[in-house]
């Protein structure tokens, strides 16, 4: 599939985040000149084609009781692919990443409680027999990164 302009609209509004209404596709919708129904759509298609990865709101999860932490881990080259499958397959696991470092696998894990960080953890070096690096946040900074199209 090749991006429309729409689709490069759509994708840029959808990073200045949604309006807090009964209905932001509508909103979303008539800033784009389309009916709600299409951008329901629209979104759908680009997250089934991988043009979006994720799709959802974002929350500070210490406010609300859970945890977030970065996490790094050293995985043989030859074992990256099969290992990220490993890792990626926890719900916990929000978004990993390849570094060109020793440490070349990083991942954010977001859990209910602080507690489920190092159980999730422990899963995932008896399932990988690799250690983890836990980098729990210790301070928050809002980057505002924004791709546009």
């Amino acid at each position: 599939m090749t991006l429309e302009a729409i689709d490069k609209a759509l994708i840029n509004r959808l990073q200045d985040g949604l309006p807090v209404v009964d209905r932001p596709f509508a909103d979303m919708a008539a800033d784009l000149d389309l009916a709600e129904e299409d951008v329901v759509a629209r979104v759908e298609r680009l997250l089934a084609d991988g043009y979006l990865s994720r799709f959802g709101p974002m929350f500070q999860a210490e406010r609300i009781g859970g945890s977030l932490s970065l996490v790094a881990m050293a995985v043989p080259d030859e074992r990256f692919d099969a290992v990220a499958a490993q890792v990626n397959a926890h719900p916990e696991v929000a978004h990993n990443y390849r570094r060109a470092h020793r440490f070349n696998m990083w991942f954010v894990l977001a859990t209910e409680t602080p507690d489920e960080i190092a159980a999730t953890l422990d899963r995932i070096e008896e399932e990988t027999g690799l250690e983890t690096l836990n980098l729990p946040k210790q301070q928050e900074f809002f980057v505002g990164l924004r791709l546009p199209l």
